[in-house]
């Protein structure tokens, strides 16, 4: 491994090579004949790209060449040896620089060792995951060993694939010179990939402090044209530091499966995105026919409007048809009795002016009328059953338009909801009430063509020549001969259909003037809809905004109760705490009261004990040294309870201080304040206590006095 570091011989490697990979008894190169004669699918693209594969070089300068064809051959044979991975551009440069050591069979069966044992094949697969995983590992690496050239890379936005994927697809091939590429190739074949990710380093290392003063354009400059040469200047120091350079398997290994783990995550990312974004496609199309759907319910909910107002405009119409239809047979009733009149005027006349002679026919005659009038009774009865069918058929007409029209009231008022269901109802609401009026329509027009036939007939009769007077022989054909020489009667007749026909085209007008003032009214109504629900729209935002004003109000209502609620607690506590300090600072006194109360007692006590002694023994001198050493202590004690006393006094006045302020603070409260006259009965049982115990201290003093004098 050592000499191998150091540069195996140039006429050396060609063997060397094939004995570190193992391809110097490789089976491949028996194959290499069999795939010479069989056709690549990489043909075309192998041939595009040999003439950029060293093109300075003399082997492989000469286009057809000895050198193009025996590289041509390699690759070819290698892509179909692994058709996975068949052709990639960069596997030429390694192909050439093993052609410059060794035949084409010997190349071929190294190229194969290389793929298949130096994690090389992975490395040209189509999607180059391995060439992945290695930029990963030595980004790694870079973090590792040069934090700082790894944030200025970061800063200049320079990612590791820009200068290091051509040194791991090419070997430093395409980046160093033939010599230096050869020796990379020595120990690449030595030691495996590891040795790409040390002089990657090295290389990093060497050039930290140039690559901190440059951009990403001069860091791709530096990498193109200054790293060789300094490399082939100092090849012995970077070989033997990126030697020195220690990497770890371990974390190499737990690099990998980071790598692989996030780009498993990547993928399902990617085809969880892509199931979004299939189910975005699918919704937008969805919501594209639902908006199509809706246009045409909104369509069809206009056409029904105006169908719904051509509807009543033809009910409007038929209704003064009808009218006039009515007002008609009041006519023609009058004009029926006036017939009447006149039928027994003439038949009065023909009284008076028959003779005997014309009875016989005047008999006949008079029959006849009979007759006639017997059938004008019968024609009289169907009119008025018409008329009564007629009336019928008003009223019905009435009810259905007082319908309409409630319903168009109603439907003016509600505000239109924009569902299906409710436009699918008025549709088919709308289209009855169509049907109908087509019905309607259509009796009218039916009645209008029998006015025209009766018109036309009336005309024809008309203008047809008179007849010689003749006697008529039926009822009708005699009530025909009467009205017959009434010419005025026939001109008003003439006119009266005249103007009926005028009416009818005048109405035709008016009707086509209503259908368009209809389609402006539709119009209105949509826009009047359109503005009720923007308007309820308003309202429902508007309430929704004073409902949340309200929420909030009540919200800051409860907050101030809180706060009020906090204050009053926080109140009570300090009073609570005041109190306790208080009772604390009672039973301090009080205690301090009973051990000054024993103190006394056992004063007074010694002191009895004391008199009793010098009337039993005053001449003893010895007694009286004792007494007056009790007498000093007694002094000690005294003076000692002087100190508690001072110091009695002096929490008391802190005291006193403490309660002035809870006084204070309890004032503002509505509490009531203690007078400055008045003192507590621990304070005044505290003074009466050692006011006795001054005076027990004097009567005291005055009798040692006594004692010494005798």
């Amino acid at each position: 491994k050592d000499l191998v570091r150091k540069g195996i011989p140039h006429h050396f490697r060609g063997i060397a090579w094939q004995v570190l990979c193992g391809a110097h008894e490789s089976p491949e190169k028996a194959k290499y004949s069999e795939y010479m004669k069989t056709t690549s699918a990489c043909e075309k693209v192998i041939r595009r790209d040999i003439a950029r594969t060293y093109p300075e070089h003399d082997l492989f300068k000469h286009k057809d060449g000895a050198g193009q064809e025996s590289l041509f051959n390699v690759m070819k044979a290698y892509s179909i040896h692994d058709r996975e991975v068949g052709y990639c551009q960069g596997s030429a440069f390694i192909v050439g620089l093993l052609l410059m050591q060794m035949p084409e069979e010997d190349s071929f069966a190294v190229l194969v060792r290389i793929m298949q044992d130096y994690r090389m094949r992975e490395m040209f697969k189509p999607s180059m995951a391995e060439l992945g995983l290695c930029m990963y590992q030595l980004d790694t690496l870079v973090q590792e060993h040069i934090p700082e050239l790894y944030v200025h890379f970061q800063s200049q936005a320079i990612h590791t694939n820009l200068y290091a994927s051509s040194w791991f697809l090419t070997l430093f091939t395409t980046s160093l010179p033939i010599t230096l590429a050869s020796r990379v190739m020595d120990c690449f074949l030595s030691e495996g990939i590891e040795v790409i990710f040390r002089l990657a380093l090295t290389l990093l290392l060497t050039a930290k402090h140039e690559l901190l003063s440059h951009d990403m354009e001069g860091v791709l400059k530096y990498f193109q044209k200054e790293m060789p040469v300094r490399f082939e200047q100092d090849q012995d120091p970077i070989f033997s530091m990126a030697f020195q350079i220690k990497i770890n398997q371990k974390k190499m290994k737990r690099l990998e499966k980071e790598y692989y783990t996030m780009k498993s995550k990547e993928k399902e990312d990617e085809i969880e995105l892509r199931r979004l974004r299939t189910e975005n496609r699918l919704l937008r199309q969805r919501i594209d026919n639902l908006e199509n759907e809706s246009s045409e319910l909104a369509d069809r909910l206009i056409q029904g409007q105006v169908n719904r107002a051509e509807v009543e405009e033809a009910t409007f119409a038929i209704k003064r048809e009808l009218a006039a239809i009515r007002q008609h047979d009041l006519d023609t009733n009058g004009k029926l009795e006036e017939a009447k009149d006149r039928i027994r005027k003439l038949s009065s006349m023909l009284e008076e002016n028959t003779t005997t002679e014309e009875t016989s026919l005047k008999s006949e005659i008079m029959k006849q009328k009979e007759e006639m009038i017997t059938c004008l009774q019968e024609e009289l009865i169907k009119v008025r059953l018409r008329e009564a069918e007629n009336e019928e058929t008003i009223k019905k007409l009435k009810e259905k338009n007082e319908e309409l029209e409630e319903d168009g009231r109603r439907f003016r008022e509600s505000v239109p909801e924009n569902t299906v269901a409710t436009l699918q109802e008025e549709l088919a609401a709308s289209k009855l009430r169509e049907a109908e009026a087509n019905l309607a329509l259509k009796d009218l027009r039916a009645k209008v063509g029998e006015l025209n036939v009766m018109w036309q007939k009336h005309l024809k009769r008309a203008e047809s020549p008179k007849d010689p007077p003749e006697v008529p022989s039926t009822p009708k054909k005699l009530l025909g001969s009467l009205l017959e020489g009434k010419s005025e009667a026939s001109r008003l007749e003439e006119e009266l259909m005249s103007s009926r026909l005028k009416e009818v085209e005048a109405m035709g007008e008016v009707k086509e003037l209503r259908l368009k003032v209809m389609d402006l009214e539709t119009q209105r109504e949509v826009w009047n809809n359109q503005v009720k629900r923007q308007g309820e729209e308003g309202r429902r935002l508007q309430e929704s905004l004073d409902e949340s004003n309200k929420q909030v109000a009540s919200l800051q209502t409860q907050v101030r109760d809180s706060q009020r609620r906090f204050g009053e607690m926080e109140g009570r506590m300090k009073e609570d705490l005041m109190m306790a300090r208080i009772r604390d600072a009672e039973n301090k006194q009080c205690v301090a009261e009973l051990t000054q109360k024993i103190s006394n007692l056992e004063y007074k006590n010694q002191e009895l004990v004391v008199e009793g002694d010098l009337s039993s023994s005053i001449s003893e001198s010895n007694r009286v040294r004792e007494l007056q050493d009790k007498v000093a202590s007694l002094r000690a004690q005294v003076t000692s309870l002087a100190l508690m006393n001072s110091k009695l006094t002096q929490s008391l006045s802190m005291h006193n201080l403490a309660t002035s302020f809870a006084d204070d603070s309890d004032t503002s409260g509505g509490t009531p304040q203690q007078s400055p006259g008045t003192t507590s009965p621990s304070r005044s049982s505290l003074n009466l206590d050692l006011g006795d115990l001054s005076f027990s201290t004097y009567s005291l003093h005055r009798s040692m006095s006594n004692n010494s004098t005798s």
